[in-house]
């Protein structure tokens, strides 16, 4: 109410903020099979199993240690079936599959290397995607028809040196609808308010610790990324600023684009003011 303080529903200390809201939605059965992945602004990713943390004291457990000036970027859960997406300020994404990571005892060190990040780089956004089995030249084929599909310009995508060329030829219908059930929507989104939406099929799976690919165009008109995660076409997206304006955006209004292409205005910014963060807010439907 107005002109009363706000009241934590949970006791953290000053200067401590919520990284991540994690659903635990699978059965109690299933919590054995599952683990909580997380990862940090320095590039580092841990697994832990889920059941470390289905016992928690009101005050918390601690789940990592940080160094100075490193903060948890996110957790989520996730199985062998998975893979994990990071993705940097400086515009570079990477891809590996959850068994490229032991599952840890401990709850103190922050892992191992995920991504290799350039001079003042850092991780913004790691996510959790359907692991999917394709070769280049199927992705290749998949991407241009699926470009068509959402009529997005062919030639929209600068040269993408992180790729090996390769002919494009054309998929049998079955196995275009095998990896359009598969797909995830990326959702990227920079500080200058421009977007884009990519397949996840564009972002090839990688052993973990290298540089990754291009999630933007090179030059990074639109500045550098604050947001990088999977979405559905019935989703909106919030958008808040650093002047502390809101907006919601439905996602089907974004342009679908190559990963390594440039993306369009979601949100006009004003001077000197910059997107801080992005949120989904998934469609409820009549539940």
């Amino acid at each position: 109410a107005k002109g009363k303080a706000m009241v934590n529903i949970l006791p953290i200390t000053q200067g401590v903020s919520i990284a991540a809201l994690m659903p635990v939605d699978a059965p109690e059965a299933e919590w054995e099979d599952l683990q909580i992945v997380f990862a940090t602004s320095d590039g580092d990713v841990r697994q832990n199993d889920l059941s470390d943390f289905t016992n928690v004291m009101r005050n918390g457990k601690i789940a990592m240690k940080l160094p100075e000036g490193v903060f948890l970027v996110n957790a989520a859960i996730a199985d062998e079936n998975d893979d994990i997406m990071l993705v940097t300020a400086g515009g570079r994404a990477i891809r590996f599959s959850t068994q490229e990571i032991r599952v840890f005892k401990s709850r103190g060190s922050t892992g191992v290397r995920g991504v290799r990040l350039g001079k003042d780089d850092k991780v913004v956004s790691m996510s959790i995607i359907r692991h999917f089995e394709a070769e280049p030249d199927e992705r290749a084929a998949y991407l241009k028809q699926r470009r068509l599909m959402a009529g997005a310009v062919e030639d929209e995508a600068e040269a993408d040196d992180d790729e090996e060329a390769v002919s494009v030829g054309q998929l049998s219908t079955e196995r275009y609808a095998e990896m359009s059930a598969a797909e995830d929507l990326i959702l990227t989104i920079t500080t200058s308010g421009s977007g884009k939406l990519s397949s996840s099929h564009d972002y090839p799976v990688r052993g973990r610790g290298g540089m990754g690919v291009k999630a933007m165009d090179g030059a990074m008109r639109g500045g550098p990324l604050v947001a990088s995660f999977p979405v559905d076409m019935s989703d909106q997206i919030m958008l808040a600023t650093s002047t502390g304006q809101s907006i919601r955006v439905p996602v089907e209004q974004i342009s679908f684009r190559s990963r390594s292409a440039g993306g369009v205005k979601v949100f006009n910014t004003g001077k000197g003011e910059e997107v801080v963060s992005v949120a989904r807010v998934a469609e409820q439907g009549d539940e």
